[in-house]
């Protein structure tokens, strides 16, 4: 896992996690759904999300080859799981109070992650900080279009 091999795993690993939320695209719910004012255009999230992917592979790839496998290594797995789970919920089963509670976990664990890998190599860190504004915001967003579809 601490050579270029490595890298290629965590990227395995994010891309799972981007085709996983690509098997719940928006649909005709999501179309009737009251928009926030704030809400991006639908082109913007492929191009962020592919950055952000790749920035989550690259940090969890150094801090792996300073620390190998270990909490912040499962930190980082467990965000990603959280990070995967939010599309089937939002998108698939309807649900935005339950992706609404995900992303509040989700945002719990980045900040998690984001400071063990602080303790270990601080560009890892620093290389998850686009992910904490970007999942921040979504966070903002989830809770608009909760509030605005009720």
């Amino acid at each position: 896992m601490r050579t270029w091999k490595g890298l290629l795993v965590f990227l395995a690993l994010v891309i799972a996690a981007g085709a996983v939320g690509s098997l719940f695209p928006p649909d005709a719910w999501f179309a009737a759904l009251r928009k926030p004012s704030f809400n991006p255009p639908a082109w913007l999230f492929a191009p962020v999300w592919t950055l952000l992917y790749v920035l989550m592979a690259v940090a969890a790839w150094r801090v792996c080859r300073v620390d190998g496998v270990r909490a912040a290594i499962a930190l980082w797995l467990l965000q990603l799981a959280c990070n995967a789970a939010w599309s089937p919920l939002f998108f698939g089963a309807h649900r935005i109070d339950l992706a609404l509670a995900d992303i509040g976990v989700l945002l719990v664990l980045i900040v998690a992650t984001l400071a063990a890998f602080w303790r270990r190599e601080r560009l890892a860190a620093a290389l998850l900080l686009p992910y904490l504004a970007w999942v921040g915001f979504a966070t903002a967003l989830n809770v608009a279009f909760w509030q605005l579809n009720r």
